[in-house]
This record gives C-alpha cells, structure tokens and sequence, in this order.
C-alpha cells in the first residue's frame, strides 16, 4: 500500500507543478541506421509513430515515438568536451525544451495536436560510440530520453508546446 501512496503522491506532484516545454527540433528516419532527418512538422499516428519514420509500427507501441531534452544534449556536449551536439545523432525523433521529460513518466502529454503516453526511458544504443565519439555511449547514459506512444493522432510542429494532457481530452 505504502508503494500506491507513494506513486499517487509523486504523480500528483508531476501534475501540480509541472511546466510547459517547446518542440525544438523534429527529425524522421527514413531507412535504417540512418541519420534523421530535420523537418519542421510531422503527422503523429495512433498505432504506428511518426509518418515517414522507417520505426513506424514498430516495437509493439512502446516506442513509437522517442524524445530527448535540448538541455541534456547540452550536458552531452560538456561531458564530450564539445560546442553542440547534433540532435539528428543521437537518433531521437523529438528535442524539447523547458521540462523535465522524466517528469511525464505514468502520464499522457499534449505535443501539438497529438497525445503521447509515457512507456519508458530511451536508454542510448552502441551507435553513440560511433556517431559522438569515444565516451559518447558514456556521456549519453541518462541522458537518453524518453519512449512514448501515440494515443490521439495530430500534427506536430517545431516550436508547438509540450504539456500534461488531462485524460478526458483524447480517446485510446
């Protein structure tokens, strides 16, 4: 019970104080390996992820969509010892800014005109050594983002707004 009390608690509080961050950066994979792409708008869609995404439909819904903050890729960059860290090389899909991405996790979220829901941390892959360099797996570690699912189909645009979504405002 104690354990109910506390995951209770803690997402009211994600709620309570939770702010609003901006889309900053959108990018679609259109083949394997491949870098993303930069785009400035995209089509969310129920049951397979981000149009023109080659993850599209894939990893049974749970990561259909992955997002990462502009502000840990700016740690990334220190941790390297870098200016910047391209957003297309750590594979993600959407770059916010302005909150804490962990702070959604058990929630569904407003990007745009679409509703995603919270499925997980997005750990980083091996390609991190390859596409930031010696330490670059290292430097990602925590630093990875997060994995949602598409639960109500919109249009998303770079600089459209990142926010909790009461339940009653989409349809699973």
């Amino acid at each position: 019970m104690a354990a109910d009390v506390r995951s209770s608690f803690e997402l009211h509080m994600r709620r309570a104080h939770a702010h609003e961050g901006r889309v900053r950066w959108i990018g679609l994979r259109r083949e394997r390996k491949q870098t993303p792409a930069s785009v400035e708008e995209t089509l969310a869609e129920t049951g397979t992820g981000l149009a023109g995404d080659h993850y599209s439909g894939g990893w049974k819904g749970k990561r259909e969509v992955t997002l990462i903050q502009q502000e840990h890729l700016e740690a990334v960059a220190k941790i390297l010892g870098v200016e910047s860290v391209d957003p297309g090389l750590v594979r993600r899909n959407i770059v916010v800014s302005g909150l804490n991405l962990q702070a959604l996790k058990d929630t569904t979220f407003r990007i745009g005109g679409a509703v995603l829901e919270y499925t997980g941390p997005c750990h980083p892959c091996s390609r991190m050594e390859h596409n930031l360099g010696t330490g670059g797996y290292s430097a990602m570690r925590g630093h990875g983002g997060i994995t949602a699912r598409v639960v109500q189909e919109g249009t998303i645009h770079v600089g459209d707004a990142v926010s909790l979504a009461p339940s009653e405002n989409f349809q699973q």
